[in-house]
């Protein structure tokens, strides 16, 4: 069982929780105040990104995504 689960909400968020480390493109970790579990937001509306602020409701941001298989990823360039 992985250390971190990553669950897609219905109509939501992105929920992380468990052991993991949230980082902006500089490297520089975001405080979590000893959150175990937070909310990252979808659908591009939060005040709060990137967390979920629950704007995605007034928002009307209603998809519905289930859990699929991608293709096997592309073989890596010979180096």
């Amino acid at each position: 069982m992985a250390s971190t689960k990553l669950t897609v909400m219905k109509n939501g968020s992105i929920r992380v929780e468990g052991d993991f480390e949230l980082l902006d493109m500089d490297g520089k970790p975001f405080g979590l105040g000893g959150r175990e579990r937070v909310g990252l937001c979808r659908c591009g509306h939060s005040a709060n990104k990137p967390f979920c602020d629950g704007a995605h409701k007034a928002a009307g941001f209603e998809p519905n995504t289930v859990a699929f298989d991608l293709p096997p990823a592309p073989p890596k360039p010979a180096s």
